[in-house]
């Protein structure tokens, strides 16, 4: 479906079902649940789907190690319940998008004896919570073995280690396969529009009025009811509903840093419990990097946080503590922030202790709200939101939710072996066929045709990314911008941003051919995506 065409059904008379605002994690979750019940479901977000927090993750599909340690400490049981639900939750995900999501090794470091009853025992709760939706035993690895597993560790004072399972994943191109298999199963969705308010009709909302951020213009969507899962900025949208309404989220900040691949294994992570604020932090293998994070700092709401020099500083003093190696900040590769919304609790002394637990909320003039949560329980989210519009709204599935078995696009015919075909069937490079088969699954041959028919060449020497993605994520995903295709469809901007840059104008020229863009639009699209690489992504 063209961007004319999405645009055409969203202004149409008839009311849909739903409306969602908001294209990160909760929200194309949402459409994928409504959707797949039968309902008439339409998705709006105002940039690209998951260009805030939802592609600034840590990668990680896990129940939270730090939230048990909570739960047990201060006899939370909210946040035991979060520990559990995401562990089972993290079973889901990796069923469902098998090319997106894998299980990883990670190995906790223990420097004194004191330390290995106390974190084996924790992570073994964390074992027997998972329940049937294990994914691999904890237990404790002795000094040679942790080093072997992880040779970069500093070796000096290390008693043992504990080795435990957690999932991991690619959170933006998640993302986007969320909104693909909402699309196949019947909704409407459109990245860069915007809600500039809400319609009301006796005192009731039934829509809103949007703006194309492409082509300025403006135009009302009608719906029955309309759910806010807008992330950090759901108050943004509760207080176009209720302008003096109370907030109910802060956000917190969280910055990572990429570094080559020799800074970690190519398959085991490494968890530091404790860092010396008793945060936890991550170092991690992600598509041939070394992924480090993250901070969690108090911050504003905006689209595109900066990292801040002092939480990289941060990051690079822990890994020093740990690591044999020297790494300076002319070894990191990419940074980048994301805004995590935790659910305000003014009570709390830090951002670090508010839980990643959800709400949903339901205004006066029914503006339904979700809000809080984090990526390993989207599902979940979605799942409840859903049931709360049915009853709220009064509609009518066809079907209940069966999210919890339903293949993501790419997930369904999926095999192990599919890089092999793809070298077998297509001629391509191992590294090329292994990155098309874990970006794009049993799509993937779809991708690699383009390449035969003589989209072949990489976008950059040093990387698998190659141009019949850009045609295919064009045609396929709802890529608009360069910044959607270097960003999120292909995270080569994640990875490298020297590399995205140099990439961009190859990129350009293949959209430009797609989507019929004059030469004021591509400079237009060099510009804005020069200002992305120099300031935020």
């Amino acid at each position: 479906m063209t961007r004319k065409q999405v645009l055409s059904r969203l202004r149409q008379d008839d009311p849909y079902d739903l409306l969602v605002i908001g294209g990160g994690a909760t929200g194309c979750g949402t459409a994928l649940d409504a959707a797949s019940r039968g309902l008439k479901t339409a998705l709006i977000e105002k940039n690209d789907f998951s260009e805030g927090t939802s592609s600034r993750s840590t990668k990680l599909v896990h129940g939270g190690v730090r939230y048990l340690e909570m739960a047990i400490k201060r006899l939370d049981r909210t946040q035991y319940n979060l520990v559990k639900d995401g562990l089972y939750e993290r079973g889901v995900l990796l069923k469902n998008a098998p090319h997106l999501a894998n299980r990883l090794p990670l190995v906790t470091p223990l420097y004194s004896w004191l330390e290995v009853p106390y974190i084996f025992a924790g992570l073994k709760l964390y074992d027997i919570l998972a329940g049937k939706m294990g994914i691999g035993g904890s237990r404790i690895v002795s000094r040679k073995e942790a080093l072997k597993r992880f040779p970069m560790l500093k070796s000096e004072g290390l008693k043992a280690g504990v080795l435990y399972y957690d999932g991991q994943f690619n959170d933006a191109r998640m993302a986007v396969t969320l909104v693909t298999t909402a699309g196949r199963q019947g909704a409407v969705t459109a990245n860069h529009v915007e809600a500039l308010s809400l319609v009301k009709e006796d005192g009731q909302i039934t829509g809103a009025q949007v703006r194309d951020k492409i082509s300025g213009e403006e135009f009302m969507v009608r719906a029955r009811g309309v759910v806010n899962a807008a992330g950090p900025f759901v108050d943004s949208i509760r207080r176009m509903d209720e302008p003096d309404v109370e907030p109910i989220l802060k956000a917190s900040s969280g910055i990572h840093i990429v570094l080559d691949k020799r800074f970690v294994p190519p398959e085991t992570g490494l968890m530091i419990p404790k860092t010396e604020d008793g945060r936890v932090l991550f170092i991690l293998p992600w598509q041939g990097h070394a992924l480090i994070g993250t901070t969690d700092e108090p911050a504003e709401i905006t689209d595109h946080p900066r990292p801040k020099e002092e939480e990289v500083a941060y990051l690079l003093r822990h890994i020093s503590k740990y690591f044999d190696l020297e790494i300076t900040e002319k070894d990191i590769k990419s940074t980048w922030s994301g805004l995590r919304p935790l659910l305000h609790d003014p009570k709390a002394a830090d951002t670090a202790r508010l839980a990643r637990d959800h709400i949903i909320q339901v205004s006066g003039s029914g503006l339904l709200t979700i809000a809080g949560g984090k990526w390993t329980t989207y599902r979940k989210m979605a799942q409840d939101a859903v049931d709360h519009a049915v009853k709220t709204f009064n509609l009518s599935p066809a079907a209940e939710c069966f999210t919890d078995h339903l293949p993501l696009v790419g997930a369904e015919d999926y095999r192990e072996d599919g890089d092999q075909v793809l070298i077998r069937d297509f001629n391509l490079a191992e590294d090329v066929a292994s990155h098309l088969h874990r970006s794009y699954g049993s799509e993937a041959p779809k991708v690699a045709e383009l390449a035969r028919q003589g989209l072949g060449e990489r976008l950059h020497p040093d990387h698998p990314v190659i141009e019949a993605e850009v045609a295919h994520v064009v045609r396929f995903e709802q890529a608009e911008r360069a910044a959607d295709v270097l960003v999120r469809r292909t995270t080569l901007a994640l990875l490298d941003k020297e590399a995205a840059g140099m990439a961009a104008e190859r990129v350009i020229a293949i959209m430009a051919k797609e989507l019929s863009w004059d030469e004021p639009r591509c400079q237009a699209e060099r510009d804005l995506f020069a200002e992305r690489l120099q300031t935020a992504l």
